[in-house]
Formats: structure tokens, sequence, C-alpha cells
């Protein structure tokens, strides 16, 4: 009996094996192509998505760069005239705007008035011994004719007026040079500018020439700039200039000589660009290192935006747009910027569309869709 249920097993097992093998032939003879049927590549994607514009032709400033030191137009050193005088009072300080005439100190004037008073009375008594002098003179001139007087007497009166006569001149030269002597107890400015230095101290004692004050004159600076033997020929007096302080600070002025030679060692030539009145430019001060640009002119450059330029391995490039939708990665040249745009020196195929945005994020080859730029974008 048990023997009997084994091999009825046994059959039934035997028989689903053969129904299912039946099954999948059956189904696999139903479609014989599909698995000789390789399957279908997929299409290729887009790496990025990006918006393209066109290289325009602007008219750009041209201009030259160059560095160099601010310094003042001419500096007047003003002295003392006077020796020995005691110094009573400054007027002025670093900083304080002055005119021509303006005084600035003045010495006490006691000794030199009384110097003034005593040349005054030696030129009044000098005087007054001409005139005698000359009276005893045409005297004996008139008794020259009668004998009383000989002639030597005669000539001992004439020369004796002759004499009083030199003494009242000298007395009178003595006098004017005490006169200059009181105007110099005052230091006045010599012409308009601006006080750079001050040393002068009251109560002191100073000797003539010695330095009081620094004055520049006419509160006139100039940028003394360096340009290279190359670029000096673009440059001319009246040429424009805009000078970019140490504070960021711009200020316009215009040049107004050229050396006339070449330093050997560097190979550059200072140009003297002349800087308005220094009390309306108070962010630039002599002494100052400045930078600046000559304004050349204007000329036309092709120029596209500065999105679009690329920064790789030292160099700049421009993701140029195929036909086939795919980028070619340009190695350019740039030069001037105005604005967001950036001139481009090297030459571009024509009708050539550069990547604008997502052009730091693509690599030579790669495969973009284009979309139109924005609205704000298209009317800029």
């Amino acid at each position: 009996m048990k023997r009997m249920k084994r091999s009825t097993l046994l059959v039934l097992l035997v028989a689903v094996l053969l129904i299912a093998g039946t099954a999948f032939f059956v189904v696999r003879g139903k479609s014989p192509d599909h698995a000789a049927k390789p399957k279908e590549a997929a299409a290729p994607r887009p790496t990025l998505t990006v918006t393209v514009a066109r290289p325009e032709t602007s008219e750009l400033a041209e201009t030259l760069s160059a560095n160099g030191n601010i310094a003042a137009w001419q500096e007047a050193s003003i002295g003392s005239e006077s020796t020995g005088l005691k110094l009573a009072e400054v007027r002025v300080n670093v900083g304080d705007a002055v005119k021509k005439g303006q005084v600035l100190a003045t010495f006490s004037g006691e000794t030199v008035q009384a110097e003034v008073a005593q040349a005054r009375a030696s030129l009044a008594e000098a005087r007054a011994t001409a005139a005698d002098a000359e009276g005893n003179a045409a005297r004996a001139r008139t008794l020259q004719q009668t004998g009383a007087l000989s002639q030597q007497q005669i000539n001992q009166y004439q020369t004796s007026a002759q004499t009083a006569k030199a003494r009242v001149e000298a007395a009178e030269a003595v006098l004017a040079a005490q006169q200059v002597r009181g105007r110099n107890t005052q230091v006045l400015a010599p012409d308009d500018g601006v006080i750079s230095a001050r040393t002068a101290t009251v109560g002191s004692v100073v000797s003539a020439g010695t330095e009081l004050f620094r004055l520049i004159r006419q509160g006139r600076l100039e940028w003394r700039a360096e340009v290279t033997s190359a670029e000096l020929g673009r440059v001319a007096v009246g040429t424009p200039v805009v000078i970019v302080s140490a504070s960021g600070a711009e200020v316009r002025g215009k040049v107004r000589a050229v050396a006339p030679t070449v330093d050997p060692q560097t190979r550059a030539a200072l140009v003297y660009a002349d800087i308005p009145d220094i009390r309306q430019n108070s962010a630039v001060k002599a002494g100052m290192f400045a930078r600046g640009d000559f304004l050349l002119g204007r000329s036309s450059a092709l120029t596209v935006p500065q999105a679009a330029i690329v920064p790789r391995d030292g160099f700049n490039h421009l993701m140029v747009l195929q036909p086939d939708s795919r980028v070619a990665a340009l190695k350019v040249q740039t030069g001037r910027r105005v604005g967001d745009r950036v001139e481009i020196t090297t030459p571009l195929p024509a009708g050539a569309r550069v990547v604008v945005d997502g052009a730091g994020f693509l690599n030579d080859g790669d495969l973009v869709r284009v979309v139109d730029a924005p609205a704000a974008e298209a009317a800029r």
C-alpha cells in the first residue's frame, strides 16, 4: 500500500514538471524575436541648461595706468631776515590757507624802533652840519674876487660842504636800512598757498635766514607718475588723468609736463599731472603714493558679459556654442573692462555665440540645452 502511494506521487511530480516545461517553451515560442532584439540605446542628456549671447562691439575708453607720488607743485621756504630779534607772535599753523602779503609772524620791535629813531636823529644832525658847511662855502665864494680869503681857504670851505653832503647821504642810507629792518619784524607770505610746515616758536631768538615756515604755493599739488619709455609717446601735455588715492577717492587732473629724459636704471620717465586746489581735494596729500589712469581717448572693442569669462588653469576661456549643441572651450586674452562687460582681444569665429549663465560649470565638449535669457537681461 505504501509502495503504491510513493509511485503515485512520483508520477504526479513528473507530470507537473513536464507541464511546466511545456508551458515555458510555448510562451517562448510565441515571441521568438523578443530575446534576439537588443535593447535600444538611450538618447544623450544635456549636461546643463544655459543662456548664450553674441559678442558686441562697444565704445570703450582707452587708458594707460601708472603709479607715482603726490608732491607739492612748488614749496616756498619762508625765513627770517632779521638777526637777534625775539619772535613775539605766530599767527598761522600747519594747514592754514594764507594770502600773499598776509602777516604770518612778528618779532619784538623795540630795539629796531630805537635804532630807527637814532638813525633819524643822526640824519637831522648831518643835514644841519651840511647846511652850515654849504653856507660857509657860499660866503667864501663871494669873497673870492676881493682877495680877503686865499684860494686854499676857499677850497677848504667847499670841501667841507661836499663832505657834509656826503654824510647826509650816508645817514639817509642808514635810516633806510633801519626802516627795512623794522618792516622785517613782520614775516609775510610771499604767495597764496597752504602752510605745510612750521618751525617758528614764540620767544625764540633766530638769526637771519632761519626757516620759519614752508608754503605750498597756490595750494597746488602734482602727481609724478612713472611711465615706461615704451608707453611715453602715448602721453601728451593736456591729457586728462584720473588719480586714485590710497583711500579710494578719485581726483581728476591734467598733464602739465613730460620729463625730457628717461631714467637709465628704471627705463621710465616722470609725467607731471596738476591736481586742483588742495583745499578742494582733501583726500590727496603731498607725500602719498597713488595710482592713476591717463585718459587717452575712446576706441571700439569686441566685448562679452563678465559672466562668460571662465578662468581656468591660469588662463581665461570662453565656452563657444557649436552647431551640435556642444560647447568648445576657447582660450582668449582679455583687455579693458567697463561695467559688466569685458573686452576680448583674441579673434572669435564669425557669428560665435558664447555661454553666459552656467559657463563656469562646463567642460570642453559638454552637451547643453539653450534657453532664452531672462527679460531683465535681454533689456540691458
